[in-house]
């Protein structure tokens, strides 16, 4: 059973044109991996921070790439597959930008803009050129050096470069590259002709991105109205939501999705049987359906069925299902509406994985919470946490 097949019967969801070209190219491995680590609340001061499905990754303030949890696939970059319960150095390189922690691997920008994936790379979502096989350190992605940004889905992958071109690869049998079929694709592909992308996100199945005009678009997997287009029918295009042109944000979560717009509001729609939409009920919705009322919303994460995000006074909300207790509320029932974190008002980033969340705080410390089977939170244990737990 293929590792994507497992994510989409844990969801207990119902399950040939190319455009642009391309690139398949010899991998290239990172040389060296430290794996020097971290124990404890050490004060380190965490710039950037990435939850996937049962690992997690962080950047700190001298650009060091560190990793922690599972490791089966080699996803922590570590050149083994032995799991870590505390962050450990990827390398000793002092240049990551970028960190992205997907299903069963990783994806990174280096400060060149180069761009380097690692981990599971049976549906080619690593980019390398070929199918499968483990890669268990950092693997340059082509020859360009003009990445802007990177998102990891399940078993997929999508970036922007520098001329606002947008590219994926990796499994596309729900349309979710977006390049018109449904084949998977080994090397990033060009996605459309079109050079105003500004953001990208992948989900399990689909995917979500800005455009430069604020405008949304999302393509793939669509059977609980993931894209927000009103039905249930996949697309293998980028296909606008709506018309609005006033779209900040977009997280492309398991089987559903948020976005904010320019006024600070929030939005969700798709699968909502555990209370992810945070709309106060367990309906699906095909469109996006406003969160509440507040004009507040500073960054949102939607999760594997769970979404939290963060309010201009920096206090942190989640809502969805609980039973790991990753909505780090203090008890493992769900919550059909945003829920406050604790009561401090100091919250800067948050990223939701699977059944876990991660979160860093205006001084730059990093927090992580709920299921901690292979070490994901990073605390030295592999004991769930219901509350907020520095790492």
């Amino acid at each position: 059973m293929s590792r994507l097949r497992r994510f989409v019967i844990a969801a207990s969801a119902s399950l040939t044109v190319v455009t642009g070209f391309t690139l398949a190219v010899a991998p290239v491995s990172s040389a060296t991996t430290s794996g020097r680590q971290a124990g404890g609340s050490t004060g380190h001061v965490w710039a950037r921070i990435s939850a996937g499905r049962q690992h997690t990754c962080g950047i700190r303030s001298d650009h060091t790439l560190w990793c922690w949890g599972w490791n089966d696939d080699g996803q922590l970059g570590l050149g083994d597959t032995t799991d870590r319960h505390t962050p450990t150095e990827v390398g000793t390189d002092t240049d990551w930008t970028t960190i992205k922690a997907g299903g069963y691997h990783t994806c990174g920008i280096r400060g060149d803009q180069t761009l380097w994936c690692w981990g599971y790379n049976g549906e080619g979502e690593l980019g390398i050129g070929r199918y499968g096989g483990v890669w268990d350190t950092p693997t340059r992605v082509g020859t360009n050096s003009e990445w802007a940004t990177v998102s990891t889905g399940d078993a997929h992958t999508c970036g922007i470069r520098a001329d606002h071109t947008l590219w994926c690869w990796g499994h596309n049998l729900e349309g979710e590259l977006g390049v018109g079929d449904q084949d998977n694709r080994v090397s990033p592909t060009r996605v459309g002709t079109d050079t105003d992308w500004a953001t990208v996100s992948a989900g399990a199945l689909h995917t979500c991105g800005t455009r430069v005009d604020d405008t949304l678009w999302c393509w793939g997997w669509n059977a609980q109205g993931e894209l927000g287009t009103g039905d249930t029918g996949k697309r293998v295009n980028p296909t606008q939501v709506g018309t609005d042109t006033d779209w900040a944000t977009v997280s492309a979560g398991g089987y559903h999705t948020c976005g904010s717009r320019t006024d600070h509001t929030l939005w969700c729609w798709g699968f909502n049987q555990e209370g992810e939409l945070g709309v106060g009920d367990t309906t699906d919705r095909h469109t996006p359906t406003q969160v509440g009322t507040d004009t507040d919303w500073a960054t949102v994460s939607a999760g594997g069925y769970h979404t939290c995000g963060t309010r201009t006074d920096h206090t942190l909300w989640c809502w969805g299902w609980n039973y790991y207790g990753e909505l780090g509320v203090g008890h493992i029932w769900g919550r059909l509406t945003p829920t406050q974190v604790g009561a401090d008002t100091n919250w800067a980033t948050i990223s939701t994985g699977v059944v876990h969340t991660c979160g860093t705080r205006t001084g730059h410390t990093l927090w992580c919470w709920g299921w901690n089977d292979n070490g994901q939170l990073g605390i030295g244990d592999t004991r769930t946490r219901f509350t907020p737990k520095r790492v």
